[in-house]
């Protein structure tokens, strides 16, 4: 392989977030054959490696706790848009949209990349590391974001069914970012080394060892493509989503699945992020990505619904059912034990990675 076709592939990386736009734009509201969900699907899984690529350069470029803030709160812009787009052009079906991607978008990041992260360091180190103080924190928040988003529609009177009237969608929506944004002070300012990853023997680490930082306009140009290659995850994701519907439809599953399905594809980036931080011993890292993304993916998602329930047609479907909480309720407990000590290994991860199964499985057969 010659040396110009080397150089043009180490370039891959600002290559495929474009050439993944241009295929959002032509295949953008039409119905794709089979290959051309194949082939979408591929282009979708490469733009996610590249999304996590320009993440990581644009984190060491602004350090912790800035870089996993800035992947989760993009990753989750998006993510609300697509919900939004998915409500406008679906029916009934889509009254619950938000409720069953918001809710698997919490159990995977608190079970399924939270759980794989501190399996990965432990299996690295024996004892995965991390600081109680951020991380309870955290998880704090998103227990009680989580609570007044997902549970308690179910048990309010001003409306049947498990929703909120129009004045306690927006207290809730209000009071959910604002928590969100409190958090972010905490997390950027106040308590800022909370959130600094630290080695197994509690050394904290305040930028990359042995690597110099990249240019602030190499850092630049990774933050426009990370947008691009975001966007282009979740529009080609929209693109084959009446593929999945049908998958789903056809496979007799129940349609809560396609909020599973989209929160995966979503979280592809995160997850894939969160996993090589933990290799390198930096699980911190990996548990801001985690709790980050859940915290974002119901701060950020309630408040925009609640602002677009003002001209979307029919009921907005918020609260959980019975088995959902029981999953959501352990889920806080279990992850209550795990984080409080400061310290996990392998059985704490297994113990999440356990519950994501659960979860997984009873989406499929409720």
């Amino acid at each position: 392989m010659t040396p110009k076709i080397v150089s043009y592939l180490s370039r891959w990386t600002i290559y495929v977030p474009i050439l993944a736009v241009a295929a959002l734009i032509l295949t953008w509201g039409r119905d794709l054959p089979p290959p051309g969900v194949t082939v979408v699907a591929l282009l979708l899984g490469v733009a996610v490696l590249a999304a996590v690529h320009h993440a990581e350069v644009v984190a060491h470029r602004v350090g912790e706790p800035y870089g996993s803030l800035i992947l989760a709160v993009a990753v989750t812009v998006i993510e609300v848009a697509l919900i939004v787009t998915l409500m406008i052009s679906g029916g009934e079906n889509s009254q619950s949209l938000a409720r069953d991607t918001v809710f698997a978008a919490v159990m995977i990041t608190c079970n399924g990349i939270l759980g794989i992260s501190l399996l990965v360091g432990a299996l690295r180190r024996r004892i995965a590391v991390f600081n109680p103080e951020g991380t309870g924190s955290a998880f704090a928040t998103v227990a009680a974001i989580a609570t007044l988003s997902l549970v308690l529609p179910s048990f309010t009177t001003s409306r049947p069914g498990p929703q909120f009237s129009p004045a306690q969608l927006g207290f809730a929506a209000v009071v959910s970012l604002g928590l969100y944004l409190l958090f972010v002070a905490v997390q950027t300012r106040r308590h800022r080394d909370y959130f600094m990853p630290i080695t197994t023997e509690g050394e904290v680490i305040d930028a990359e060892e042995h690597v110099e930082p990249p240019s602030s306009r190499t850092a630049l140009n990774s933050l426009g493509l990370l947008l691009l290659a975001l966007i282009a995850v979740v529009g080609l994701a929209k693109g084959i989503s009446p593929a999945v519907e049908s998958g789903v439809v056809g496979a007799g599953l129940p349609h809560s699945v396609v909020g599973v399905v989209i929160a995966l594809l979503v979280l592809l980036p995160e997850t894939i992020a969160a996993v090589r931080a933990a290799a390198r011993d930096r699980i911190q890292t990996s548990l801001n990505l985690a709790l980050g993304s859940a915290m974002a993916s119901i701060g950020l998602t309630i408040p925009a619904i609640a602002v677009a329930m003002i001209w979307l047609p029919g009921p907005l479907l918020l609260g959980l059912g019975g088995t959902q909480m029981v999953l959501l309720g352990l889920t806080v407990v279990v992850g209550t034990l795990t984080v409080v000590p400061g310290r996990a290994n392998i059985l704490h991860g297994g113990l999440h990675l356990g519950l994501l199964a659960v979860f997984l499985f009873l989406a499929a057969s409720p």
